[in-house]
């Protein structure tokens, strides 16, 4: 019987033989990183509300957009502030009134969302809790008690740890005709001099609803929280988590834009709970405060 003739031998594969160049993938991962940071620090980032300060328009669990090119760029612009703290800007700008920007206090390297009511050179004073700017009040009108659902899950960020966003809250809590608890909560209507007009949420007298009049410095801002009886903003001191007065413009790390999605508390790790988790209502929703007719 003839024997058949062995075939040539197989290559060895050289895919399987060949060493992974290390040094190439760390290359490729550090330039992504560095990408994102990038991205991070001079377009956009997203961010988090963790505390009710800006309640009404902003609710704890809202994740929005912020650019960080509208007032040029910073210290307080950079994703992670592990640099020495610098005044220095490029192509600076001032904020309008009524801008939700976020802010990196002197005492602090973690951001704060407040919104602008003072401007370089303005005159403030606040009066039971209303805005007195360059002398004139700035206009207050009741409106119907704005509603915030009742979300028991939430967990605000305050000065002892996590705590339940809305027990302060308490005896405005009610249910309505459908069934579901809200609360109900005196809600008015500011206006600033360029028109921007957003809600406000005051519904005790205490000391931050009484400011004596100051001047906002050149190159400075005055911020203000919307839920002006639960923020600490330029009206308090530092040592009291506030800002300490008017802020820098060097201190000023970006403009919120919009929301991209809100969750209620109610998620955990596993994806599966976060469409349950979703407050519909809330995607997509503008911060840009809209301007009428200045008053």
């Amino acid at each position: 019987m003839a024997q058949r003739e062995p075939g040539p031998t197989p290559e060895p594969d050289a895919a399987a033989h060949k060493s992974i160049d290390w040094i190439a993938e760390i290359r490729g991962l550090a330039l992504m990183l560095l990408a994102v940071l990038a991205f991070h620090s001079f377009i956009a980032k997203p961010f988090y509300i963790p505390s009710i300060s800006m309640m009404p328009n902003l609710l704890v669990g809202d994740r929005l957009i912020v650019s960080k090119y509208p007032y040029g760029w910073n210290w307080s612009s950079a994703s992670f502030h592990i640099l020495p703290r610098s005044t220095a800007r490029v192509f600076g700008g001032t904020p309008e009134y009524g801008d939700i920007v976020i802010v990196v206090p002197p005492n602090r390297t973690d951001d704060l969302i407040k919104r602008v009511v003072g401007r370089p050179g303005d005159r403030i004073a606040v009066v039971n809790g209303q805005i007195v700017l360059n002398g004139k009040p700035v206009p207050q009108t009741a409106e119907t008690p704005v509603r915030i659902p009742v979300d028991d899950a939430l967990r605000c960020e305050g000065s002892y740890g996590p705590t339940a966003c809305y027990d302060e809250f308490a005896p405005y809590r009610t249910r309505l005709p459908s069934g579901d608890e809200v609360y109900e909560l005196p809600a008015y209507r500011e206006t600033l001099p360029n028109g921007a007009t957003y809600q406000i949420i005051d519904h005790v007298d205490q000391t931050l609803d009484h400011m004596a009049e100051i001047k906002v410095p050149a190159g400075h801002v005055f911020l203000m929280g919307d839920n002006r009886d639960h923020s600490a903003d330029s009206r308090a001191p530092l040592w009291e988590n506030g800002l300490g007065g008017p802020v820098p413009l060097s201190d000023i790390g970006g403009r919120a834009e919009f929301i991209t999605f809100s969750l209620n508390g109610t998620e955990s790790l596993n994806p599966l709970t976060w469409w349950g988790a979703l407050r519909g209502n809330r995607a997509w929703h503008s911060l840009r405060p809209p301007v009428t007719g200045k008053p």
